[in-house]
């Protein structure tokens, strides 16, 4: 969601991320699986079940793979934007 940790704990001191549907209030907050964090980040809100953790940091793909996104399978940020709105349009690339 975030590259950096730092990143992380500004979201969260910001008020940006939520457990289990409680707003996280220090980052040093524990999660274990089955854990929902749920991240507003500048564009979109993030919805994410954790499956598990990692022995040792790795990269982005190896991070993929320790959590489930929770948007509906139907999705589609395009169809979002024509029916709510530009305001909920994908960022442009």
């Amino acid at each position: 969601m975030v590259r950096t940790r730092s990143s992380a704990a500004a979201l969260v001191d910001e008020g940006h991320v939520r457990l289990n549907g409680a707003r996280v209030t220090a980052n040093s907050q524990p999660v274990k699986a089955g854990d929902v964090v749920t991240v507003a980040l500048e564009r979109t809100v993030r919805v994410m079940r954790v499956i598990g953790f990692a022995e040792r940091r790795g990269d982005a793909a190896a991070a993929r793979t320790l959590c489930e996104d929770m948007r509906p399978l139907g999705h589609d940020p395009e169809k979002c934007a024509a029916v709510f709105g530009k305001d909920h349009a994908p960022p442009k690339t």
